[in-house]
């Protein structure tokens, strides 16, 4: 019987100690895995002016977001490693772990709230819409919308209020800038919404198109977020210490000039 009792008590402590190992390697996730590995996956579009694109003179990755994260990866003494997505499908990159954090100008939402974790903003901005420019493409506010054929992606904010207020959407797959502006250009779409500052260079970018953003739709005073997994906290409070000391020393400031012909985004936003 003592035998027995000894080879059962043998036996729980190995379980014991088998669990145990198991879950102190289950809880080295999140921020204690990205300093093992040494580096941070981001899921970026790389087709997003001026956020998140190719610079034609270098061919090489950059953008607003894009030089933030580097920045923010050269400070935490980590490697930043970009993985090219469409935005829709960020989300679910972020959610499954095959990412660490989603950086595209992704506003910040209670409903994303509820799923994902954000960092502090590092950028404040509003809605708008781009429309041609010699009969605004038959809109004068949002309830203009209905029956208009509306370009974006699925999951975004600013196609979730044209869905609201009846447009007909028109979805894109990590598209660029250019053919969003073809084709309300060409008819084949009548509107952008999307965000005041992107759009705006865009725009700008592209005067042949003879197109602009509305004079007298503003909405959706919005900030801008580094999307994180929801239950890694620890990855939101190192990532927010450094923003934080971005933000102080100036850095966000001085990226947001160069990326946004001296406008500073930094800086929150209020609309009539």
């Amino acid at each position: 019987m003592r035998s027995k009792n000894f080879i059962l008590f043998v036996f729980l402590f190995s379980l014991f100690v088998t669990t145990a190992c198991f879950n102190s390697n289950e809880a080295e996730t999140g921020w204690d895995q990205i300093k093992s590995k040494g580096e941070m996956i981001v899921a970026t579009s790389g087709t997003l002016y001026p956020e998140s694109y190719y610079a034609s003179e270098t061919n090489e990755l950059t953008g607003y977001g894009v030089e933030v994260i580097r920045e923010v990866g050269k400070r935490m003494g980590l490697e930043i490693k970009f993985l090219e997505i469409a935005f829709d499908g960020m989300l679910t990159a972020v959610n499954s772990g095959q990412v660490d954090m989603a950086v595209n100008d992704i506003g910040i939402t209670e409903q994303r709230k509820e799923q994902f974790a954000f960092s502090v903003p590092y950028k404040y901005s509003y809605g708008t819409a781009v429309v041609r420019e010699e009969d605004l493409s038959g809109i004068e506010t949002l309830a203009d919308l209905q029956g208009k054929k509306a370009a974006g992606e699925a999951t975004t904010i600013y196609m979730e209020i044209a869905r609201e207020y009846g447009a007909t959407e028109v979805i894109y797959d990590n598209a660029t800038n250019d053919q969003y502006l073809q084709d309300v250009a060409f008819g084949r779409t009548d509107v952008i919404l999307n965000d005041y500052y992107l759009q705006r260079l865009s725009i700008a970018a592209r005067p042949d198109l003879g197109l602009t953003i509305h004079p007298n739709i503003k909405y959706n005073p919005s900030s801008t977020g580094i999307l994180i997994h929801k239950e890694n906290t620890d990855l939101v409070v190192e990532i927010n210490k450094i923003l934080q000391k971005m933000l102080s020393d100036g850095t966000l400031s001085e990226l947001s000039k160069q990326f946004f012909d001296g406008a500073d985004v930094t800086e929150e936003v209020m609309i009539d």
